[in-house]
């Protein structure tokens, strides 16, 4: 399945993907090793090995707090009460929202996929950001979308035809199905990443909070499934979290290489009102 999507993507975006230079093209590879390569191989090996959904949800709570204290390591800010509790409401909420999924007898081994899907993911956040700081024109979204899905087609399709999974089954709901996942790929990391280029790696995190809830609420729709209290309780208290961390003052810490038009490196998660960027556009998806 993720490598027909990757494929399909791939091929749909490859006429932007002549348009990068090789620096670029290298910068992207990475990005699509983690983002989307260990990232969503990581979930889905996690399905595939037993892990409910909600174990690996509350796996995944974690990267806002680790995207956070590396962001306060790096860039010398100082840790607010408003973040402590932003992120202390935001793991609540996410716990709350997927107790009904937790199940005894998942292995060590199991638990360490979506860990290491969260950590890629992290990662490649922080790289996003770092790389779009630099006084280096930034590709727009299109050209670095279109390359990080080459890499990760030539990923998973070389996974899948290792495995023997790669011949697709002959039917239409599976081909309905790719073109869902291809088209959502495309949105869903583009917007993430757009987050990431023009509000910082903290506030792309934080919103991680709401997938939980949004997600039982989809399902709700898409598969009739119950909507449970304690549901609707987490997305509640997930929703206030994120308000909250994206609420919570930042100084700016600019970068020594801005350019003379006045347009500063992003360094945190927060833009200088006093001087507002001159970025305009996405920079890198996946």
């Amino acid at each position: 399945m993720l490598a027909w999507r990757c494929v399909t993507t791939a091929v749909v975006l490859l006429p932007w993907a002549l348009r990068l230079d090789r620096r670029e093209w290298a910068r992207q590879a990475v990005l699509a090793l983690l983002c989307q390569c260990l990232y969503l191989g990581g979930v889905f090996w996690a399905a595939a090995a037993g892990v409910p959904p909600g174990t690996a949800a509350l796996i995944a709570a974690l990267q806002p707090a680790l995207v956070l204290t590396i962001v306060v390591l790096l860039d010398a800010q100082r840790l607010r009460a408003s973040h402590l509790a932003g992120l202390a409401l935001g793991t609540t909420g996410v716990a709350l929202t997927a107790a009904g999924d937790l199940r005894a007898g998942v292995t060590v081994a199991a638990l360490v996929l979506p860990l290491v899907a969260m950590l890629s993911l992290a990662a490649g956040t922080m790289l996003q950001q770092r790389w779009s700081t630099q006084s280096r024109p930034a590709p727009p979204l299109m050209p670095t979308l279109a390359v990080q899905s080459v890499f990760t087609a030539g990923f998973f399709t070389a996974y899948a035809a290792a495995a023997g999974t790669l011949t697709p089954p002959p039917t239409a709901g599976f081909w309905t199905a790719v073109a869902w996942a291809a088209a959502a790929g495309i949105g869903s990391y583009g917007l993430y990443y757009l987050v990431t280029t023009h509000d910082g790696a903290t506030r792309a995190s934080t919103l991680l909070y709401l997938t939980p809830g949004a997600t039982a609420v989809w399902a709700v729709l898409m598969f009739g499934q119950p909507l449970r209290a304690a549901t609707v309780l987490g997305l509640l208290i997930s929703a206030f979290a994120v308000f909250l961390l994206h609420t919570a003052a930042t100084p700016v810490i600019r970068s020594p290489s801005a350019d003379t038009d006045g347009q500063a490196g992003l360094r945190g998660d927060r833009h200088d009102h006093a001087r507002p960027s001159r970025r305009r556009g996405v920079h890198r998806g996946s």
